[in-house]
């Protein structure tokens, strides 16, 4: 007879939502379930934000080594250990997988099982792992399953062993030449990691531009840098198909445009985005609505279609940013226990994009800010012109910045520069609080520091 558990709330995956949320419920005294079947901590820890990171400051040593002769400092000899590299990747994620699993292991009213969670109906559920199925019923359910990669359908890929954003990381050994499919967020971290590491690298890119949201001016800066870095890039690329040739490399036949041709290259990584982890939750079977790429709709305080069902994180579609799973937790913690006001109505969504110098960004892009109806001006600053960016010898990239015209709020603001992501956490703050830029341009902010630039850059607007 299969086993039948009953809980007053349930948890499905354990990523930077899932198990604060976990605790959360436990903690106000509710028997709680966290299912999870794979690695606690969900992708953020074991295969995105903390792995990667990681490599990607190894990857910054190494570049700054190589150009330790521009500062006037003589290094020879310089190597790159990749097993080292993984092995202090490992240990990270390791300690930060870890305390997590203590943490719930020691919470009371808390159970974590592990399995794949299937609904049977609206407040049911089946878990199934290699040996055991148990039933679970359960008055509140929330659903942080997250994403997987997207793997595309193109002649010839399901008989070459292809790498992804997990299994690149994995790799003992560098490539001779990493071909990258894809021109995002992960494929143009990696593609640069690896080139800075030793390897050569070919990123095809589909769209017209690299990093496709953004505005063009920014994303042409990103491409201007990563070719002065040695890497091939190829826009309005479309692969035709995938094999090895004679070598027993891997070649991709592309589409450049009207011209066709071969790239060949030790190994492939394919960074084409993400899917919606919802095929095997089976969300249908409970009657909770999901759109035609798979996320689960939710309103503004994160409900599903059903009465007592949430969805928060990547799964229910919109920016797949590990601070948004985790501010979803919040909203739907207010709204249960707090003053019930919780809601992303309103909420500012910053990122930064870990390339070097960083890509940080918050608020709307230019095009956005058009498409919005308001009247808008434009202000742009070049890094070249930071003092805090010549000093430090990183002036490539810009700062960027769009403001309502009649009101003097700021829109939207992007630097592609070192130290990006910081910055525009600083604009965030002035954008939360509801300054006007005049207030940045007319601040008195320590010098030499990158933020100071922003006197300038509220200065130099475009006419």
């Amino acid at each position: 007879m299969r086993e039948k558990k009953r809980y007053e709330a349930v948890v499905i995956g354990s990523g930077q939502g899932g198990v604060p949320l976990a605790m959360t419920l436990a903690h106000k005294g509710l028997k709680t379930a966290l299912i999870e079947s794979r690695f606690i901590g969900g992708t953020c820890v074991n295969y995105g934000c903390t792995p990667t990171k990681t490599m990607v400051a190894s990857a910054r040593v190494a570049h700054i080594v190589q150009k330790a002769a521009d500062y006037g400092v003589t290094i020879e000899g310089m190597k790159v250990d990749l097993q080292k590299v993984r092995e202090r990747k490992r240990s990270i994620v390791n300690m930060f997988r870890s305390s997590n699993e203590k943490s719930l292991a020691s919470a009371e009213n808390l159970d974590l099982i592990r399995g794949t969670a299937r609904f049977v109906d609206a407040h049911t559920l089946e878990i199934t792992d290699s040996a055991t199925s148990v039933s679970i019923e359960a008055e509140k359910i929330f659903i942080n399953t997250g994403t997987s990669p997207r793997i595309p359908r193109l002649q010839g890929i399901e008989d070459i062993p292809f790498l992804d954003n997990e299994t690149v990381m994995e790799l003992a050994k560098l490539p001779r030449h990493l071909i990258v499919l894809g021109g995002g967020y992960v494929g143009l971290e990696f593609g640069q990691m690896f080139r800075r590491f030793g390897s050569s690298v070919t990123i095809v890119q589909r769209g017209p531009q690299l990093l496709v949201r953004e505005d063009e001016d920014v994303s042409e800066e990103i491409r201007s840098l990563f070719v002065s870095e040695g890497i091939e890039v190829l826009l309005k690329a479309n692969v035709q198909s995938i094999s090895r040739d004679e070598k027993g490399d891997i070649a991709l036949r592309v589409a450049v445009g009207e011209r066709i041709q071969t790239i060949s290259g030790s190994h492939l990584l394919v960074a084409t985005g993400r899917v919606k982890s919802t095929k095997e939750l089976n969300p249908q079977g409970a009657g909770i609505q999901t759109d035609d790429h798979g996320a689960i709709i939710v309103n503004d305080r994160l409900e599903t279609s059903v009465d007592n069902v949430w969805a928060l994180g990547d799964v229910k579609g919109g920016p797949a940013f590990t601070h948004i799973s985790y501010d979803d937790y919040r909203i739907i913690s207010r709204n249960l226990f707090g003053d019930g006001k919780g809601s992303t109505v309103g909420r500012i969504v910053p990122y930064t994009v870990f390339i070097d110098p960083q890509l940080g960004r918050v608020g709307m892009t230019e095009r956005e800010a058009l498409a919005s109806g308001r009247k808008i001006r434009i202000a742009s600053l070049p890094m070249k012109r930071v003092a805090r960016a010549l000093e430090t010898d990183e002036t490539r990239g810009l700062m960027k910045a769009e403001i309502d015209a009649d009101t003097g709020e700021i829109l939207g603001f992007a630097m592609f520069g070192i130290q990006g992501g910081e910055v525009a956490g600083a604009v965030q703050i002035a954008m939360m609080g509801q300054l006007p830029y005049s207030t940045l341009r007319d601040s008195a902010f320590a010098h030499p520091t990158l933020v100071e630039a922003l006197n300038n850059l509220f200065s130099s607007f475009r006419e």
